[in-house]
C-alpha cells in the first residue's frame, strides 16, 4: 500500500472544463497547428477524439491547476461534429478519451451583421443575412429529416440501403443517448435554438448563453443546463451593466438551472476555477461555484458515476491543494487521474523557474 502524506492539505476532485478547444489547437494563429474545422456545414461524422494530440503544450499547464478533464469541441459554421470528454493524461489520442462523443456540437445560425462595440453595421445588409439566416434553418432541418429517414430505413432493413456515415453518427442524437450541445449567445437565438430542439425533440445543453438569464424561466422548464462561457470578460453591450456575467451564474443557479462552466478556448482553460471564483462574489453561493467545475458537468455529460466528486467506486480524479481551489494563491501540490499520480511539470512552470533564477 502506497501512504501519501497529505497533512495539512486539502483534497478535492478534478476540476472539469465543459467546453474547450484543448489537444486540437496549440497557436491560434498558425493555421498548421490548429484541427478544429472542416468544410461544409453539416459534419455530424466529425471526431474531434481522434485528433487530439496528447503531446500539445497546453495539457500539463491546464493540469497543473487541477483540471483534469476536459470536454473539447469542434468547430465549424453549423453542425460541427462530436465533441470529446478527454482525460489529460495519456501517451495517445486513443488513451485520453473516455467518451469520445458526448455530445453533438451545434453552432446554432444568427442572422449575421458586421458590427462593432460602437456600430450597429449597415442597415441595408439586414435582409441578405436574413434571407442567408433562413436558408441555414430550413437546410439544418432537412437534414434532421433526411437523418430520420435514414434511421427507418436502417430499423427496418429497407432494400438498398447503404450506410452513410453522416447520418450514422446521428443516431446516438435521434435516439437520445448523446445531448445537442448548442452554442447560442443572444436571447433570440436561444428561444429560436430551444423551439428547435422541441421540434426535432432531442435532449439540449445551452452553451455560452451570456443571455440566458433572460430565458431563465424557459430553460428550467425544459431541465435544460447551461455551460458559461468566462465571466471574466465584458458585457456583451456597451450599455449592460459592468457586472453582467459575473452575476448571470447567480441568476441562473437560484433559478434553479443546473449550471457549469467552460474557458471556450486552450490558453485560458487553467483559469477554469477562477471563472467560477469570481461568480461567488456577485452571488453564486461557493458551494454552488465548485460543484459547477465539478459535479454539475459530470452529471451533464452522463459520467457522475465515475468524476465529479470523491465517492467510492468512482475513479480517482483527485488534486491536493494547500488551500481552496478557488482561490488565485492556492497551489495543487498533487494531482490524480484514475488514481495515477501526474507529473505537475509544465512549460510556464520551467520558464518562470528559469527566470526566477537568472544571474
Amino acid at each position: 500500500m502506497h501512504v501519501i502524506e497529505a497533512r495539512g492539505l486539502h483534497v478535492y476532485p478534478g476540476t472539469i472544463d465543459s467546453a474547450t478547444e484543448i489537444g486540437l489547437t496549440e497557436i491560434g494563429a498558425v493555421r498548421e497547428t490548429s484541427d478544429t474545422n472542416e468544410l461544409g456545414s453539416l459534419n455530424p461524422q466529425l471526431r474531434p477524439a481522434v485528433a487530439v494530440n496528447p503531446a500539445s503544450e497546453h495539457i500539463p499547464v491546464t493540469r497543473a491547476n487541477g483540471v483534469t478533464t476536459v470536454m473539447t469541441l469542434p468547430q465549424g459554421t453549423m453542425l460541427a461534429g462530436q465533441a470529446a470528454l478527454i482525460h489529460l493524461d495519456g501517451w495517445t489520442s486513443e488513451e485520453m478519451p473516455f467518451v469520445p462523443d458526448a455530445a453533438m456540437m451545434l453552432h446554432f445560425p444568427i442572422v449575421q451583421i458586421s458590427h462593432s462595440r460602437f456600430s450597429r453595421g449597415n442597415p441595408a445588409a439586414y435582409p441578405e443575412a436574413k434571407k442567408t439566416f433562413e436558408q441555414q434553418i430550413r437546410d439544418l432541418e432537412e437534414f434532421f429529416e433526411s437523418a430520420r429517414r435514414y434511421q427507418k430505413a436502417r430499423q427496418a432493413h429497407a432494400p438498398g440501403f447503404t450506410t452513410d456515415l453522416k447520418f450514422e453518427a446521428m443516431l446516438p442524437l435521434l435516439e437520445g443517448k448523446i445531448p445537442l450541445m448548442v452554442e447560442a449567445v443572444r436571447e433570440k437565438p436561444i428561444r429560436e435554438a430551444l423551439r428547435f430542439a422541441d421540434k426535432e425533440k432531442v435532449r439540449l445543453v445551452l452553451a455560452h448563453g451570456e443571455e440566458a438569464w433572460k430565458v431563465a424561466a424557459e430553460l428550467k422548464a425544459r431541465n435544460i443546463p447551461v455551460i458559461l462561457g468566462p465571466t471574466l470578460a465584458l458585457p456583451l453591450d456597451e450599455d449592460d451593466p459592468y457586472d453582467r456575467l459575473f452575476t448571470a451564474p447567480g441568476e441562473l443557479s437560484k433559478a434553479g438551472i443546473k449550471i457549469a462552466f467552460g474557458s471556450f478556448s486552450s490558453e485560458f482553460s487553467r483559469t477554469l476555477p477562477y471563472q467560477a471564483a469570481a461568480a461567488v462574489a456577485f452571488g453564486l453561493s461557493h458551494d454552488e461555484a465548485l460543484k459547477a467545475i465539478t459535479l454539475y458537468p459530470a452529471q451533464i455529460w452522463g459520467v457522475a458515476d465515475r468524476i465529479g466528486s470523491i465517492e467510492e467506486g468512482k475513479w480517482a480524479d483527485l488534486m491536493v491543494t494547500d488551500g481552496d481551489p478557488l482561490e488565485a494563491p492556492t497551489q495543487v501540490k498533487q494531482l490524480f487521474i484514475k488514481g495515477d499520480p501526474v507529473d505537475l511539470d509544465n512549460k510556464q512552470r520551467r520558464l518562470y523557474e528559469k527566470y526566477l533564477n537568472r544571474p
